[in-house]
C-alpha cells in the first residue's frame, strides 16, 4: 500500500490503532516482508518506572515485544517536533501516540499551542512517510473536571488540525479500519 506523506490513525482505546499503524508503516499490512521503520514512542519508560506506574511499564514492554528487530525505537515524551526533524529523511516513521504526548505537555505545563504549531511545521517539512496515532476522545461522556475537559478539547483541536494536513485519515472501530480521508 502506498502511503501519503502523513497518515493519521484515530480510534478509541483498544481499537487496534497501534497494531494497524505498525503494519502500515513497516509494510506488513499488505502481506509484505517487514521493512525498516522508526517508532517515536511518546511514553516515557523511565518516568513510568520512577512514579511506580507498573501498568504503564507493562504496556510499554508489550509494545516493545510486538515489534521486530527492523524497528528503531526512540522514546520522546515532549520534544516530538525536534525528533521528527532529526529523522526527516529516515525510514518511515510511526508516532505512537499523540494523545499521550498531549497529556505529557499538559501535565508538565508546556505551551500546547506552540508545541502543536511546531509539530505541524515539522510534518510539513518531512521527506519520509509519517503515521501518527491518536485517540478519538470526543465520543464519550463530558468529563466531570476542568483538566479532563481541557484535555478533551485540546485533543479534538489537535486531531482536527492533523486531519486537515494529513493525506490520509483512518478511523479504527473494533479493529476494523475505515478510511475517512484519502485512498
Amino acid at each position: 500500500m502506498s502511503l501519503p506523506r502523513t497518515t493519521l490513525v484515530l480510534g478509541g482505546a483498544r481499537s487496534g490503532k497501534s497494531t494497524y499503524a505498525e503494519r502500515l508503516v513497516d509494510g506488513t499490512l499488505d502481506g509484505g516482508a517487514p521493512r525498516p521503520a522508526v517508532l517515536i514512542a511518546t511514553a516515557d519508560l523511565a518516568d513510568s518506572a520512577r512514579y511506580g506506574d507498573i501498568e504503564m511499564v507493562a504496556r510499554i514492554a508489550a509494545h516493545r515485544r510486538r515489534r521486530g528487530v527492523h524497528w528503531q525505537t526512540i522514546e520522546e515524551p515532549i520534544a516530538l517536533a525536534t525528533v521528527l526533524r532529526r529523522h526527516a529523511d529516515a525510514r518511515p516513521i510511526l508516532v505512537d501516540c499523540l494523545t499521550l504526548w498531549l497529556s505529557n505537555l499538559l501535565l508538565r505545563d508546556h505551551d500546547v499551542g506552540a508545541a502543536g504549531e511546531a509539530l505541524m511545521a515539522a510534518l510539513a517539512d518531512m521527506r519520509t512517510d509519517v503515521v501518527l496515532v491518536a485517540n478519538e476522545v470526543g465520543l464519550g461522556i463530558v468529563p466531570d473536571n476542568a483538566l479532563a475537559r481541557h484535555f478533551r478539547d485540546e485533543a479534538g483541536r489537535l486531531n482536527m488540525r492533523l486531519a486537515q494536513q494529513a493525506g490520509r485519515v483512518v478511523f479504527l472501530v473494533a479493529g476494523l479500519p475505515m478510511t475517512v480521508k484519502g485512498a
